[in-house]
């Protein structure tokens, strides 16, 4: 299935926005080369992927999982979103349950894969017939996001989405290229 609003691509050549237009965080000033994506934009993606989910979902209760610890502003931004997206709809209210996990991958090899070990989450069956949305704020090969989806399809998930502020999941806010970024500031 197509995502309801393709990410923004941002090319390999994009030289961005100089630091000084913008108010950089003391702790990074003088590290950041350029400003990739600036916070309104940042912001006003979140409420179309907010809007994306919510009309996918429709009347589904669904269990958001926020992948620790990257993860946790753009997660709290988009579950925000999407409650006050699903609040001024003319539907029923989505009900939304909120669990937070960690995820240690182990390559054993190329071909193969790894496991992933899930940290938090005391029993998988609490997915078990639930619409599951995992979110998380980069990713680097898909790999491990991978093997997360294959061990929720073991547990008999109804459906499992991904949302991630950068890279390629069902709901993507920016793909970026391969640079050194830094999330929310």
């Amino acid at each position: 299935m197509e995502p309801a609003s393709p990410g923004i691509i941002v090319a390999d050549d994009y030289k961005g926005y100089h630091p000084d237009f913008f108010c950089i965080p003391r702790h990074y000033q003088g590290a950041l080369e350029c400003v990739l994506i600036p916070g309104g934009v940042i912001k006003d993606r979140i409420e179309r992927l907010a809007q994306d989910i919510a009309e996918d979902i429709g009347n589904e209760p669904i269990f958001a999982l926020c992948v620790l610890k990257g993860g946790y502003k753009f997660f709290t931004d988009l579950i925000d979103q999407v409650k006050k997206y699903n609040h001024y709809a003319t539907r029923n209210t989505i009900r939304i349950s909120v669990d937070f996990i960690r995820l240690k991958s182990y390559k054993q090899d190329d071909a193969s894969g790894g496991d992933v070990q899930v940290i938090g989450v005391d029993d998988m069956s609490v997915f078990t017939g639930r619409n599951v949305l995992i979110v998380e704020d980069v990713i680097d090969t898909g790999r491990t996001i991978k093997e997360l989806l294959r061990l929720l399809k073991a547990y008999h998930v109804k459906s499992a989405k991904v949302a991630r502020k950068l890279y390629r999941p069902d709901y993507c806010g920016f793909e970026v290229p391969d640079k050194f970024v830094v999330g929310y500031l």
